[in-house]
Formats: structure tokens, sequence, C-alpha cells
């Protein structure tokens, strides 16, 4: 009889290893849950303070915060302008990736793998690096930093979102489709619009709405690359949170938190999300 294992009532076995094992492996799923829900779930229940002050735990409750965010026009402002970033961002990046998508998807030769590894190179180069690479980029081709440069910078750090989740769904598509719609008379345009796109669908608005996710958060590239201008959402609640603890960050974080979670259960019904990001 194996030393790892003891038989109990049934003649089953308990193998010891594998208990242990997975004794582990959940205490830290748990612990490792913990650290990543526990910092959202304080930010929520100190919003809902009534004091002046972010104070765990609150000295009462109030709407308060979340009311006064109709009069914060400097964060109105700079939501405004992540907003309109993210979304030419997005859009952009939508357009290279498929593009590039297509390109180098099922693709055997060196250069479709050399393409795949530049077009992912971002989400390995730190960000800080890349945001200050870019600012000396532009600064030596004679661009000043604007809206342009910030929408530019953003886009460069997206598009791996939409290249990944795009190639994954071509390389799920059966290439018999297309050569079926060739054969009975369809030409690439029309069987990229009526075939591929359709069947690939899914993945694209699964890296867009990533990309947009990753562009609206961006703290690196939007410090080097804007403008005194362009005042951005993470850059501005940083900037209250570090100069007077201001309370309606906390609301407004809390309004963020809501939004995203309702926004990835969209995604989810729409595009099977959790299915992409595995």
């Amino acid at each position: 009889m194996s030393d790892y294992a003891k038989p109990v009532s049934g003649g089953r076995r308990i193998d010891f290893d594998a208990l242990s094992f997975r004794i582990v492996m959940t205490g830290i799923a748990l612990m490792a849950l913990v650290l990543l829900v526990a910092p959202t779930v304080v930010v929520i229940w100190v919003s809902f303070t009534s004091g002046y002050s972010l104070k765990f735990p609150p000295p009462g409750y109030s709407l308060r915060w979340y009311a006064e965010l109709w009069n914060a026009w400097q964060l109105q402002f700079a939501m405004m302008n992540s907003l309109k970033v993210a979304a030419w961002a997005t859009g952009l990046s939508i357009l290279l990736g498929v593009s590039a998508s297509l390109g180098i998807a099922r693709s055997p030769t060196l250069t479709a793998k050399v393409l795949d590894s530049l077009f992912l190179s971002p989400l390995v180069l730190p960000a800080l690096a890349f945001g200050l690479s870019s600012l000396m980029f532009f600064s030596m081709i004679g661009v000043p930093v604007s809206p342009l440069t910030l929408i530019i910078g953003h886009t460069v750090v997206s598009v791996p979102f939409v290249v990944r989740n795009t190639v994954a769904s071509l390389a799920q598509m059966n290439p018999s489709l297309l050569e079926a719609s060739s054969s009975l008379g369809a030409g690439r345009w029309y069987g990229f619009r009526r075939v591929t796109l359709p069947l690939i669908r899914p993945g694209i608005m699964a890296g867009g709405f990533i990309a947009f996710m990753a562009s609206f958060d961006n703290v690196p590239v939007s410090l080097f690359l804007r403008d005194a201008a362009t005042d951005m959402l993470p850059i501005r609640m940083w900037q209250d949170l570090e100069g007077r603890l201001d309370v309606t960050v906390a609301a407004l974080s809390g309004v963020l938190i809501v939004v995203t979670i309702g926004l990835m259960l969209l995604m989810e019904r729409v595009a099977g999300l959790s299915k992409r990001l595995t």
C-alpha cells in the first residue's frame, strides 16, 4: 500500500498529495481574491462617508459626495477628455489591429511572426519607459505634445489587445468557409464582409472593449504626452488625492467601478468576454 494513501470506508483512498495541493492552491486563490477585492470594497465604503476627508471606517454615511460630482467641473472636464481620447484610440486600434490580424494570422512566414511580436511588444515594454521614449521621439522630430500625440500613444498601447483577440478568433475560424464562398463567386471583400467579419466580430468587440479600458485608465502615456490644456481623468484623480484627499474622488471611483462591472457583464453577454480572456 502506498505511503501517501490510506484506505477509508468503502474501499476509497485519499491521495494526500492531491489533497494538500488543493488546500494550498485554494488558500492562495482566496488570499489573492481578498487582496484584489478588499481595496475596491473599501473605496466604495468610504465613498458614502459623511465626513470631509477620507477616513476608514467612515464616521457616518451620506450620499453628499455623489451629489457633489455634479459640481466637480474639473473632474467632468478630465473625464470628457479621457472619453474622447479613449474613443479615438479604440477606433484606430480596431482599424489597425484587425488589418494586422488578417495579415499575420495563419501565416507561417518569418515576417508574420516578426510582425506579430512587434504588435505585441507594447505589452512587454514598461509603460513608463514607453511614455518617456515616446516623448523623446516626438521631441526629436519636432512634434509638440498635444491631443494628437496623446491619441497616437494610447493607440500604440491599445492595438495589442485587439490583435491578440482577433488573431485568436481567426485561428478558430474554419478556412473552408472562405474557400466555399470563393468557389461560389464571392470576392475577397464580399467574403470578408459576409463570412469573416461576422465570425470574428466577438473577438473584435472583446479586444476593443479591453483597448478602451486600457486607454481610459492609462496614466504613464498620458503623463508624458498630454499638454497643459489636456487634463486626463486618472491624473486629475491622483492629483486630487495627493493634494487634499478629496472624498469626491472616492465617489467617482465608486461610479467607475459600477459602470465597469456593468460594461463587463454586457460584453460577457454579447461577446463572451471571459472565454476570450482565458
